[in-house]
C-alpha cells in the first residue's frame, strides 16, 4: 500500500470572519439613504451659505426633506469644512461658516471695528453670563457698587446681552442673559462653555490667591429655558421698556 493510501486527510479550518469585519460590513448604509442623505448636506450647505445669521437647527427641519437626519447631515457637512479656509461652527442650537481660526489674521483689516466697552460693562457683561438670569440689583450686589443704566444700554446695543423676563419678587425686576451673537462672537458652542476658574487662573484673568470659599456659578445648561423665579416677558412688559410700540386702539 502506497504512503498516500496511508496519509490521513487534514481538513483546513476556516476561520470565522472577524468580527469587527462583519460589523463594519453589516453598517453599510442603504444606498438610497446615503443618497438622500448627501443631497440634504449639499441644501443645507446652501441655505446656511446664503444665511447673513446662524441657522437653527428647527429653520433647516423645516427647509431640508422630511425625515432626514439634521444631526447626521451637519456632521457630514462640518467633517467637509474642516481642513478648509472656511469652517461650520456651531452657534447654541444653530450653524454658520466662519473664518478658519488660524486664518483670521487675513481678515483684520476688513473687519468692522466695535466700540471698546469699558471696564464696567465687561463687568456686567462677565456677571450676565456666568449668573444669568440677574437682575439689575443683582449685578450691583455682585459687583458691590452701582450700575448705570448706560451701561446696561450698551450691551443692548451690542446685542450681546438681553431683556429675557421678570423676577417673581416685589417690583418684578427685568432679568437679563446673554445672545446667540455673545456666543458667535467669543467663538462659544454653548453657553457652557465659558472658561471655568483654572482657565481664568491659567490666563491670568483672576489672583491665584483666591478666597478658599470662593466658587464661580455655572451657567445654565439652557439659557433660554425660564427660571422657577422667573415669568416670560409680555406684549405689555415690552410695550412698558420700550421694546414694543404701543398698540393702538379705536377708543
Amino acid at each position: 500500500m502506497s504512503e498516500r493510501a496511508n496519509a490521513s486527510v487534514i481538513p483546513f479550518k476556516v476561520e470565522d470572519e472577524p468580527e469587527d469585519e462583519m460589523a463594519e460590513q453589516g453598517s453599510i448604509e442603504n444606498p438610497a439613504e446615503r443618497l438622500q442623505l448627501s443631497e440634504a448636506v449639499r441644501m443645507a450647505e446652501a441655505i446656511i451659505f446664503a444665511s447673513a445669521e446662524p441657522v437653527s437647527e428647527k429653520q433647516l427641519a423645516v427647509r431640508l426633506p422630511e425625515g432626514v437626519n439634521i444631526a447626521a447631515a451637519m456632521a457630514d457637512l462640518q467633517e467637509i469644512y474642516a481642513k478648509r479656509g472656511v469652517n461650520l461652527v456651531r452657534v447654541g442650537d444653530a450653524w454658520a461658516f466662519r473664518t478658519a481660526g488660524d486664518l483670521a489674521f487675513l481678515m483684520s483689516r476688513d473687519s468692522v471695528q466695535q466700540r471698546k466697552l469699558s471696564r464696567a460693562a465687561l463687568e456686567v457683561l462677565a456677571i450676565i453670563a456666568y449668573h444669568q438670569p440677574v437682575t439689575r440689583a443683582e449685578i450691583e450686589d455682585i459687583r458691590g457698587v452701582e450700575t448705570s443704566k448706560g451701561t446696561l444700554d450698551t450691551l443692548l446695543e451690542t446685542e450681546w446681552v438681553r431683556m429675557r423676563g421678570r423676577r417673581r419678587t416685589p417690583g418684578r425686576p427685568v432679568t437679563y442673559g446673554t445672545t446667540d451673537a455673545f456666543l458667535d462672537h467669543f467663538a462659544l458652542e454653548e453657553i457652557r462653555d465659558l472658561p471655568g476658574m483654572e482657565e481664568l487662573k491659567g490666563a491670568g484673568l483672576l489672583s491665584t490667591r483666591m478666597p478658599a470659599n470662593f466658587s464661580m456659578p455655572v451657567p445654565p445648561a439652557d439659557p433660554d429655558a425660564l427660571a422657577e423665579d422667573e415669568d416670560a416677558l409680555t406684549d405689555i412688559d415690552l410695550e412698558e421698556l420700550g421694546l414694543l410700540t404701543p398698540r393702538v386702539t379705536d377708543e
